[in-house]
This record gives structure tokens, C-alpha cells and sequence, in this order.
């Protein structure tokens, strides 16, 4: 039996194994970006910018919907869908515990209250059982997040909010191009919201967001929400008059030009991904210790990020040591080489700006996203390379390694915990 790192063995990912990059830029990439530089045009207010409106265009191909507006970042582009569906002060959003702050934040930011429900333990999406006991008289939309590049119960979602004439804005920031029952994520809802973020599946060259809807009406509501509340004219010269509050929420043409070239290479890279990462995960799901992230038949995976559960009884521990269990796989899965992290460590209706009452929020008993969060950790980034096949060879192995000294990690998490157990 191999010795742990930790304890002085060799790393299973030997020390100067370059991290896979991502993103991966290559000429293609560069040469866009400095094509924009040479026009010396960098904003959608620029006579004659292009890269915006293609980037637009393009991505509502791929989405499957009538309309594309790209924005400054993802959590601008929630708060201006929103608006531009209706929503306003006062009113409530339904939100899964279990996401990136952004997802909350974004009602917040308009005067509305985020109502946080609980997650399913498998998929980690909004448990639909939970939605009418979020009900309220002021609730105004239901705001899914198709959580780790895997699409939500949508249909189940709209069946609930359409019988009751609620709006639906998916978070699709982690789900880009991903399939669910026959459609595309983004076009599934009243509009649908992407992160451009550098470290998404389609990225920038920093930060931006795309607003994705079939409804006419809210995509003009939302282009004049980007820009000051401003109609920018086709040609002629701008009339700086403001219609509505709106945001300065621009993306700028050096961002969009990046992204047009990523999204040539998204498919080919995704499906090296879907190579890479469920060979990792049957790998894995082989070793009784760690329940691995899946995919239902009727939709796709993203793969964005991975997150493992840890089981206590396969150590031969007790569920109250599931946080002790985690903490040390960590620890060994990081000394062996692999970057895992936590990604989120309390739900949503925990965090201080929410469980303060900085701002108004409601939230319901959210069991599933407290245990979830307790024994489980996520690999980010290191699986997005579509060449990472070889890296992820060495996590599998890695996490085989820890399994294998599960008597000795059990003892550890015994050591720590036996005087924290009630007598």
C-alpha cells in the first residue's frame, strides 16, 4: 500500500505538473482581440461597432432564441432581466439556497426580497417540491439555477409558475449550450441569464453576461435598461435621453470579439470534456467512499464544476463526522496534488448580508443544502481544458488513494470528534 503525501508518500499528481490552462487562447484569440484595437471602435455606443451585435446574434443562434443581449456580467444581466420581465420593490424571487451569492443579489439590487428553498441532494438544482411553500402574495418569479452546467427540473418549474402567472429567469451561467429535453438552456424561461466570466465554459477576457429571451418586448426593455435607460439609434448621433432608470451595464468590443472566437470552439471543447470527466467520474464512482456529480438521460451536463459527497458510513463513521470526513479528504486530496476547494461553505440564507437582515429575505428550512454543503468538495477549472484527459487520470487515482487509507483517515476523524459527540 501506497504511503498518503501527507504523511510522506509520493503525490499522485507529481509537483511541476503544469495546471491545465483555462481558458485556452491561442492566436485566433490574440488576433481578435487586437483586430478590435485597430478599429479603435470598443463600445456598443461607437458608430460602426460590430462585435457586439454579432457576438449577439450568434449566441441566440446557438440558444435557440429571437433575442441576445450581451452585458457587463452575469449577476447585472439577473437584475436587468428582472426588471425588464417586471419584477420590482417589493416583490419576492424564489432562489435555491445552494448557488453563487450573484443569484440573490441580483433581486436585491432591485428592491425585491430573494426567498431561498432547498435543494435536491442528487442534483444540488431547486427542489420543485419546495415551491408553494415559498408562495407568498408578493411572490413575482421563480429564478432556477441550472447549478454546475446541469439544467434544472424546467419544466416542472414552468408548469408550476405559468398556472400561476409567475415570471421564470433562468440562471444559466454554468450551463452554456447544454441540452434539456430537446432545447437549450437560456431558452427555456421568460429570458435566460450567462455569465461570460473568465473562468465559465464560454469566457471572456475578464467579465461580461448575455441575456437570452424570445419576447420581444422584454429584450427592448432590457437593451435600454444596459445603457442609461437610452435608446442608441441605429445611425445618427446619440440623443442622451434617458427613458427609464436604467444601468450602465455595457460590454465592451474587445470582450465580445474574445467570446466569438471561444464559441467556435465551444462544442468540440465541451465534448472532449464530456470525454474527460465521465471517464474521472466512473473512475470514482467505483470507490464507495465518494458519490460522484450525474446527469439524468433527458439533458445534458455542463460539467462546469464537480462536486463529490463524501460517505461517512463507507469509512465506518457516523453522519455528525460528515464535516470532519470532508475536511480531511481535502486535506489529503490537496497534499496529493489535487486543487480541490469548498465552492460556497454556507447556504445562501446564512450568509451575513442575508441572515443580518442588511436586506429583506425569506427562507425556508433548507436541510439538504446544509449537508450538502457540510461533506461535500468541488473541482474547479482543472477538468475545463479539453486536454486535461491526462490530469484527471492522476485526481482519479488520487481519490483511489485516499480510499485506500480509509481506516487511517477514519481514525483521524475519530481522534477529532470523539470529544465533540454528545454523551
Amino acid at each position: 500500500m501506497s504511503t498518503l503525501a501527507m504523511f510522506g508518500g509520493r503525490p499522485a499528481v507529481p509537483g511541476g505538473t503544469p495546471p491545465p490552462a483555462w481558458p485556452v487562447i491561442t492566436e485566433e484569440d490574440r488576433e481578435a482581440v487586437l483586430g478590435v484595437l485597430r478599429t479603435g471602435r470598443f463600445t456598443a455606443a461607437a458608430a460602426g461597432e460590430q462585435e457586439i451585435p454579432a457576438l449577439e446574434r450568434e449566441w441566440a443562434q446557438r440558444v435557440g432564441t429571437a433575442h441576445c443581449l450581451a452585458v457587463a456580467n452575469g449577476t447585472i444581466a439577473l437584475s436587468i432581466a428582472l426588471t425588464a420581465a417586471g419584477v420590482g420593490p417589493g416583490d419576492e424571487v424564489v432562489v435555491p439556497a445552494l448557488s453563487f451569492v450573484g443569484t440573490a443579489l441580483a433581486p436585491v439590487h432591485l428592491g425585491a426580497v430573494p426567498v431561498f428553498v432547498d435543494v435536491d441532494p442528487t442534483t444540488f438544482n431547486l427542489d420543485t417540491a419546495q415551491l408553494t411553500a415559498a408562495l407568498s402574495p408578493r411572490t413575482a418569479a421563480v429564478l432556477p439555477v441550472h447549478l454546475h452546467g446541469l439544467p434544472a427540473d424546467m419544466d416542472e418549474v414552468l408548469a408550476f409558475a405559468r398556472a400561476r402567472g409567475l415570471v421564470v429567469v433562468e440562471d444559466a451561467a454554468q450551463s452554456h449550450g447544454v441540452a434539456y429535453r430537446g432545447r437549450v438552456t437560456g431558452a427555456l424561461g421568460d429570458a435566460g441569464v450567462f455569465s461570460l466570466n473568465v473562468s465559465k465554459n464560454l469566457p471572456t477576457c475578464g467579465e461580461g453576461g448575455l441575456i437570452t429571451t424570445d419576447d420581444p418586448a422584454l429584450a427592448d426593455r432590457a437593451g435600454v435598461l444596459r445603457q442609461f435607460g437610452e435608446r442608441l439609434p441605429d445611425r445618427g448621433e446619440r440623443p442622451y435621453v434617458s427613458e427609464v432608470a436604467g444601468w450602465n451595464a455595457k460590454i465592451n468590443a474587445i470582450q465580445a470579439a474574445f467570446t466569438r472566437v471561444q464559441l467556435t470552439r465551444l462544442d468540440q471543447a465541451q465534448a472532449r470534456r464530456e470525454e474527460n470527466v465521465r471517464r474521472l467520474l466512473t473512475s470514482v464512482a467505483e470507490l464507495p467512499g465518494f458519490a460522484v456529480p450525474t446527469a439524468a438521460p433527458d439533458r445534458g451536463h455542463g460539467w462546469h464544476i464537480l462536486r463529490f459527497r463524501v460517505r461517512p458510513a463507507a469509512f465506518g463513521l457516523v453522519r455528525s463526522q460528515a464535516s470532519a470526513l470532508r475536511e480531511i479528504v481535502m486535506r489529503a486530496l490537496r497534499a496529493e496534488g489535487v486543487a480541490v476547494s469548498r465552492y460556497q461553505t454556507t447556504p445562501l440564507s446564512d450568509q451575513p448580508v442575508f441572515a443580518g437582515r442588511t436586506v429583506a429575505s425569506r427562507s425556508l428550512d433548507v436541510p439538504v443544502t446544509r449537508a450538502v454543503l457540510d461533506d461535500s468538495f468541488v473541482l474547479q477549472r482543472v477538468h475545463l481544458n479539453p486536454a486535461a484527459g491526462p490530469v484527471l487520470e492522476m485526481v482519479a487515482q488520487a481519490l483511489a488513494k485516499v480510499w485506500e487509507h480509509r481506516d487511517l483517515l477514519a481514525r483521524v476523524v475519530d481522534a477529532r470528534t470523539r470529544d465533540r459527540e454528545p454523551v
